[in-house]
């Protein structure tokens, strides 16, 4: 029988979920919000759009097929989006103590203690689920037995973008790909970069707020990445260089929201969000629907867009924007994840898409 130090989940409002911490023994706060997904926590985990948040996973069983061993092909992690967990802290309602899978180097456990990163388990949350829906994401703390964690910090006061993205250029790919695009990393998930390398595109990675103006590029591609996008003007001011030109732009999750803004948009904080493998959106002007893979809290205002933009996808559930497009020009963005990982490849096709705009 395993034994764990009691813990709390303390949330802004005063309501508070006992439960068992595992992981790091520490006191930690954040952002707190939930993710639908049954499977991929390891690629949820290491998505750098988490950053600053406490992540609730809504499948009750976690853990069971433990972790990957972390390697390394083409510079890229073989099995995570990025180099590190940048979640805060995960809440899961039962943690499986043994694990099995081909592919299982470690337990949960075990990689949440070397990454000190805390975690909460035992909790009741399909109830914290339902209080994020009715009250909205809401800060909160994970609090150990023993522990102490007065305040409460916002993370959505600190530009999450430049605390995740690259800090000097990186290149992936052979110098002799086909074409050449450049990447506005605001917190890239390593599969979209292996989309790109497997399909013979050379990738040119740059820090967030970089002037890409010098550079030489076959076409544009403006990364995911974390918090409020209304702190990355630099890059919106960059990217209305760029619009300038007729060299094709792609941008995914944050990338259609700064595209949205080069746009002339505006953009808005979501109740709670959109944290899941199987958010339904559908091409504008089409019966063409798909599910999809998403990660994001703010949302783009099509009444906003500029004369020469128009809606690309729409959100099924609630009438959000999923994408924007030029009228006449080889710009477009969608808002949910078409890389998959982990999550349905319905729309992977929009990588060749843009690789045929080049």
């Amino acid at each position: 029988m395993h034994k764990y130090k009691p813990a709390t989940l303390v949330l802004e409002d005063g309501t508070e979920f006992s439960g068992y911490s595992f992981g790091n023994d520490q006191a930690i706060d954040g952002e707190v919000v939930f993710s639908t997904a049954m499977v991929g926590y390891p690629e949820s985990l290491t998505d750098p759009s988490y950053s600053g948040q406490i992540l609730c996973v809504t499948f009750p069983l976690v853990g069971n097929y433990g972790v990957p061993a972390d390697s390394v092909t083409n510079s890229l992690s073989s099995f995570y989006e990025s180099e590190k967990i940048h979640v805060r802290g995960l809440i899961i309602s039962d943690y499986s103590f043994n694990y099995s899978h081909w592919n299982a180097s470690k337990s949960l456990d075990e990689w949440l203690k070397e990454s000190k990163v805390p975690g909460i388990f035992g909790v009741d949350t399909r109830e914290l689920t339902k209080i994020l829906r009715e009250k909205g994401s809401m800060l909160g703390k994970i609090v150990p037995s023993g522990a102490k964690l007065e305040k409460i910090e916002d993370p959505n006061r600190y530009n999450q973008v430049d605390i995740v993205s690259c800090k000097e250029v990186l290149r992936y790919g052979t110098a002799e790909g086909k074409k050449r695009v450049l990447l506005v990393d605001c917190g890239v998930k390593h599969n979209i970069i292996r989309c790109f390398i497997s399909r013979g595109v050379e990738v040119i990675r740059v820090p967030w707020n970089y002037d890409f103006s010098k550079i030489d590029y076959d076409g544009l591609f403006i990364s995911n990445g974390p918090g409020d996008p209304n702190f990355c003007d630099e890059a919106v001011e960059n990217i209305k260089s760029a619009l300038n030109n007729d060299k094709p732009i792609f941008g995914i999750c944050m990338g259609n929201q700064l595209l949205s803004k080069a746009a002339g948009a505006s953009v808005f904080k979501l109740k709670y969000g959109h944290r899941s493998h199987n958010q339904p959106v559908r091409m504008a002007g089409t019966n063409r629907c798909f599910i999809t893979s998403q990660n994001h809290g703010y949302a783009v205002n099509d009444a906003t867009l500029g004369k020469d933009w128009e809606p690309l996808f729409v959100n099924m559930n609630d009438g959000t924007n999923e994408g924007i497009k030029h009228k006449y020009k080889p710009f477009f963005s969608c808002q949910f994840h078409p890389e998959a990982s982990s999550g349905p490849t319905d729309t992977e096709f929009l990588f060749d898409d843009f690789i045929k705009l080049l």
